[in-house]
């Protein structure tokens, strides 16, 4: 039975036994059964294509064959202990380099977001010497313990928020505090952290960190104001804080214009720290924190060795490579550039069209739609996202999903091959669902006005 086929049935029934049921499927009611991917699309065990929205990780398309052919390669001739001495490991720490401010000059590498950031929470705080750290409100930073501490998307649901934590306000030009209409929200939210400061010496504290997406994801695809974290970086220097750039899920050229998605805040914007995830490995596990000479000679003096048996070791890092080679290569950033900008044009003339989409923001391939139930109050339209993504799934075979504090946002976060017709095809699709919602006069967000 392990080395046959499953039926869709046994493989859901053996998972549902043998799983931890915290471990949720996308489309939990009716998952799908994915064996087989290649570029944007999956396929499911009945040969059905899908078309993929959100698989991030899968940065460069899934299965790519540049991909699979250095891992097998690599595999073929070694696999060890990262202690031994490599070439691998010098030279995709070289690439990395050059694509990020010089005074981001040394490398860890981990197997996961969460470890990086994990790690770039204990390079922070022993660098400073401080412990409190500045979070975004509904911020995800990753599943370990340190990190669900600073992650209020997580906190809030469990044991609540910890004495050294702060939370500011998330910079929402859409639905927060500071909207389109103010002259400055990148300085007034900015003063907000300011004022989180203050209070925070008032305690007879200090900061260690400012710790941001630097797009927030599960926020609501928030795309930061102008200015924002260089006046934040300015507060939490001053401070003698340090400013961390968590970008787990933007970096890689997912944005487009810019390598690095902190790069959007100003050419001359360099954080203290740089986490950096998913998109690195194309579906390997594979991670990096990349930081400043004087804060790793911090983390060095503690006199405590750090080691990571498996991260970056030879395999991992000719993926890295490779992955850095097709992005080149395919002009993956050009692509998203082009392609995310068409799908934005597509779905701001839909909002023309349609009262229910409040609000269409993005850049690249990082794009969100928000619904609302009414567009002057603002109110999240949460259960019609729901069935948006459930339509798009059962009737059109497109995974998409829903973010942000009401999941009212559908997200597209797609492989960075996603093409012209893909996004046409997507907008067409939600267009015929809106219609057809609007035509049957269903009130699906009713209670929650």
């Amino acid at each position: 039975m392990a080395q046959g086929k499953l039926s869709k049935e046994e493989t859901l029934a053996m998972r549902n036994r043998l799983i931890g049921q915290s471990c949720r499927l996308f489309y939990s009611d009716r998952p799908v059964k994915i064996v087989r991917a290649r570029g944007q699309y999956l396929y499911d065990e009945n040969g059905e294509r899908y078309l993929d929205c959100i698989s991030n990780v899968h940065h460069v398309g899934h299965c790519h064959p540049s991909i699979t052919k250095a891992a097998a390669a690599q595999m073929d001739v070694l696999n060890t202990n990262t202690r031994f001495l490599h070439d691998n490991i010098v030279l995709y720490a070289e690439r990395l380099a050059a694509t990020l401010p010089e005074k981001l000059c040394v490398f860890y590498f981990v197997n996961s977001g969460s470890e990086a950031n994990d790690l770039a929470l204990r390079l922070a705080q022993q660098y400073t010497q401080h412990q409190d750290v500045i979070v975004l409100d509904h911020a995800y930073h990753g599943h370990l313990m340190s990190l669900i501490d600073i992650s209020p998307y997580k906190f809030r649901k469990l044991t609540g928020q910890k004495e050294w934590v702060h939370v500011a306000p998330l910079p929402d030009t859409y639905r927060g505090i500071y909207r389109e209409d103010h002259p400055d929200p990148g300085q007034a939210y900015a003063d907000t952290v300011k004022e989180i400061i203050d209070g925070v010496h008032m305690k007879g504290r200090k900061i260690s960190s400012f710790f941001a997406e630097s797009l927030p994801s599960v926020g609501g695809q928030i795309i930061l104001p102008k200015g924002y974290s260089v006046k934040v970086a300015e507060y939490v220097r001053s401070a003698g804080g340090v400013f961390v750039a968590d970008e787990v899920q933007t970096g890689f050229g997912r944005v487009g214009s810019h390598f690095w998605a902190f790069q959007l805040q100003g050419e001359d914007f360099c954080p203290d720290i740089v986490t950096m995830g998913k998109p690195m490995g194309n579906g390997h596990p594979l991670a990096c924190v990349a930081t400043t000479v004087e804060i790793a000679g911090a983390f060095t003096a503690n006199g405590v060795e750090y080691f990571n048996t498996f991260g970056g070791n030879p395999v991992s890092c000719a993926i890295g490579l490779a992955v850095l080679d097709v992005i080149e290569e395919e002009d993956l950033r050009g692509n998203a550039t082009r392609v995310g900008a068409h799908l934005k044009d597509l779905l701001k003339k839909l909002q023309t069209r349609h009262e229910i989409i409040g609000d269409v923001r993005g850049v690249g391939l990082f794009v969100g739609l928000e619904l609302v139930t009414d567009r002057e109050k603002k109110i999240p339209a949460t259960k019609t996202a729901a069935l948006v993504v459930k339509r798009l799934k059962e009737e059109d075979r497109i995974c998409a999903s829903t973010d942000g504090p009401w999941e009212s946002v559908v997200k597209f976060k797609p492989p960075m091959c996603f093409s012209m017709k893909d996004a046409e095809l997507v907008v067409e699709c939600i267009d015929r669902i809106l219609t057809e919602i609007k035509a049957n006069d269903l009130k699906l967000d009713k209670k929650d006005i």
